[in-house]
């Protein structure tokens, strides 16, 4: 439902007024009708079909997510907002049983959801030559039974929860994630989340902390043409290299006519502070401190803050140049 439609109902006038520029913004520039594509959501065998579409569902959910709202009750009280729905393009106000069942479906492929989201963003050509790959820790209620205990080295504190791995990129943009267990990557999720973003577009730079003092990280970058930036950890063995970055040993062992200045190491690796600015830009979109509990729950909701942060990474970009056009928050 496109807002010139609703804009010819005088009920709502004011309402539009209001909000013109936030939530159904997020809804102006972008289709998520390939929603329908996915079997989860096809009628039934007995040929019953849903008693609200997955795209209207799925915008809901993205309003809420930006209202810092979650849970399914509190969902389903916002969605029955007459000015909600209309904005979202139901024809009715959905019930709980229907905000709930779509949650449920939609966490069996909102991974995939968020990458048609990258996709989308790719094709914008928002994903600049730089790609930073970085963990954070995901913050989970106590009554959550499968969150653990874990250690945060950057903070030096203990938290109860999970963790992810991002790869981000240009304004803000997250083009590759693992919801895990804890903040700690493990070097198979460190190669998992890598590979996805390289199947997005291959950067010229790949930057990550000491905690990427891998090799088969390094090599396999270096290995489709992309150099990877990460410090050297003089922790990992007893004698140690007179080196800066991993990458400089890795290229003297592997190449002749390769070389590096280290002040350009330097330059280059100054720009990881844009995957501390993605990851909390995606906590402001609930990235946070989760309120569903369990981890096929909560992993729902990681991913469900990085779609949102995707829209509005392209509905910033979609309405940079327009006059009068505002920017979206986050």
């Amino acid at each position: 439902m496109s807002s010139t439609i609703l804009r010819g109902n005088p009920s709502i006038e004011a309402f539009f007024d209001v909000v013109e520029t936030e939530t159904l913004a997020l809804f102006e520039h972008l289709q998520f009708e390939f929603l329908t594509e996915f079997d989860v959501f096809a009628p039934t065998p007995e040929g019953r079909t849903r008693e609200h579409h997955p795209p209207e569902l799925f915008r809901g959910f993205l309003h809420c997510y930006y209202k810092d709202i979650y849970g399914i009750r509190p969902v389903t009280r916002e969605l029955n907002n007459d000015h909600v729905w209309l904005g979202c393009g139901f024809n009715r106000p959905p019930s709980r049983d229907a905000v709930d069942r779509f949650l449920t479906d939609l966490e069996h492929v909102i991974e995939e959801v968020f990458e048609r989201l990258v996709r989308q963003a790719a094709r914008r050509g928002l994903l600049d030559s730089t790609f930073c790959i970085d963990s954070t820790d995901i913050r989970a209620m106590p009554t959550d039974s499968d969150a653990s205990r874990n250690y945060d080295p950057t903070a030096e504190e203990y938290y109860y929860g999970y963790g992810c791995t991002v790869v981000s990129t240009g304004a803000k943009i997250p083009i590759a994630a693992e919801f895990t267990q804890s903040k700690q990557a493990s070097q198979e999720t460190a190669m998992r989340v890598t590979r996805d973003a390289l199947a997005v577009k291959q950067p010229m730079w790949m930057l990550g902390d000491s905690a990427y003092d891998i090799l088969d990280w390094h090599d396999h970058l270096l290995s489709t043409g992309v150099v990877p930036v990460a410090p050297y950890n003089p922790r990992n063995t007893d004698d140690p290299l007179d080196i800066e970055y991993r990458v400089e040993d890795r290229i003297e062992t592997h190449s002749e006519s390769v070389q590096l200045k280290q002040s350009i190491l330097d330059e280059t690796y100054n720009r990881r502070s844009q995957a501390e600015r993605t990851l909390g830009a995606c906590k402001d979109c609930g990235l946070g401190m989760l309120r569903a509990r369990g981890r096929v729950h909560a992993r729902a909701q990681v991913f469900l803050a990085l779609c949102l942060r995707l829209v509005v990474a392209i509905t910033n970009y979609e309405r940079r140049d327009p006059p009068g056009s505002t920017t979206i928050r986050v």
